[in-house]
């Protein structure tokens, strides 16, 4: 209920009952109307308490200043978010009030209070995160998007790994920079994880984002996030071999690996995944599908993908083909 019409709705009616009481004290002293006014009295300041307690800010002060210290580390530049809905959210907190569980972007737990989700994607971000950014000490997020901001090729914290009970992850396209830390690896709850790039110009040429997989590596990267149901590296340097234990996250039903120069062949076990929707490996620069042994591998690597899975779009990034079957 909205704090001011529970306010109004409950003052009116006890300064209602209060008016009778005053205006007929001395016709209804000692007759039973009284005593069921008083009791009528004593029910309506009981709701009216009941009423300020439960309109209370949800939010707890500690989050709530944690996210107003996240905030105020971060400046707004219009022109990084590339989204067509692209905003500055945190900017409109200080209009909506003190409990920020209802700012737009958060979402809150109804019983504890606690943050669990933290959206800020496209939001006009600009500035560093390091693993002392006050965002660390939302413990229960299970949802985290900062994607498409622009973190001025921070470096993934390590304290990310510290929120163990996130679910969601995406990071993507948000212009973080060096080797993706051991720590996410920790996060076993995951069921969706996005730390794609994008592709950015230098000296005339495009390149590679900043983020890299080399130690660890992907194998160990990947390795606890059993419950994956989609894993997007678009654009990550990865150099090494798809580790097969890949074909162990059965719940993965969206997977992409394009332009991460991987090595090796695609063990052919990934079209096997049980509930695998979409799979692109678009210009694994260094290697070629199902196979080492050149562009003979093209179509012997497109049949075994149609018979493995028939419910599947893949993308091998030859000549833009993108195989749907």
């Amino acid at each position: 209920m909205h704090y001011d019409a529970c306010l109004s709705t409950k003052a009116l009616l006890c300064l209602e009952f209060s008016c009778i009481l005053i205006n007929k004290e001395e016709e209804i002293m000692g007759s039973s109307l009284a005593l069921t006014l008083l009791v009528s009295f004593l029910i309506c300041l009981f709701q009216f308490t009941r009423c300020v307690s439960s309109v209370q800010p949800l939010c707890r002060s500690d989050e709530r200043f944690a996210l107003l210290l996240f905030k105020e580390s971060l400046a707004v530049d219009k022109e990084v978010s590339a989204g067509p809905f692209a905003y500055p959210k945190a900017d409109g907190w200080k209009f909506q009030g003190v409990d920020c569980c209802y700012w737009d972007g958060i979402e809150c737990d109804h019983n504890t209070g606690h943050v669990t989700a933290l959206d800020l994607s496209s939001s006009c971000l600009y500035g560093s995160i390091n693993s002392t950014s006050s965002f660390f000490h939302l413990l229960h997020l299970r949802k985290l998007n900062l994607a498409d901001n622009d973190f001025n090729s921070s470096q993934l914290p390590s304290r990310l790994g510290n929120l163990s009970m996130l679910t969601y992850l995406n990071l993507s396209t948000s212009s973080f920079s060096g080797q993706i830390p051991l720590e996410i690896s920790w996060l076993s709850r995951l069921t969706s994880l996005d730390l794609s790039n994008t592709m950015r110009l230098e000296f005339g040429m495009f390149s590679h984002g900043g983020l890299k997989l080399e130690r660890p590596d992907f194998k160990s990267l990947i390795q606890n996030l059993t419950s994956l149901k989609h894993l997007h590296l678009r654009h990550v340097v990865i150099s090494s071999p798809v580790p097969n234990i890949l074909a162990n996250l059965s719940s993965l039903s969206s997977l992409d690996l394009s332009y991460c120069g991987l090595l090796g062949k695609l063990p052919t076990s990934i079209f096997h995944l049980p509930n695998i929707q979409f799979l692109d490996v678009s210009n694994m620069l260094k290697s070629t599908p199902c196979s080492s042994q050149g562009d003979h591998a093209r179509w012997p690597c497109r049949d075994r993908a149609l018979t493995a899975n028939r419910n599947c779009i893949v993308s091998f990034g030859y000549s833009n083909e993108h195989f749907v079957f």
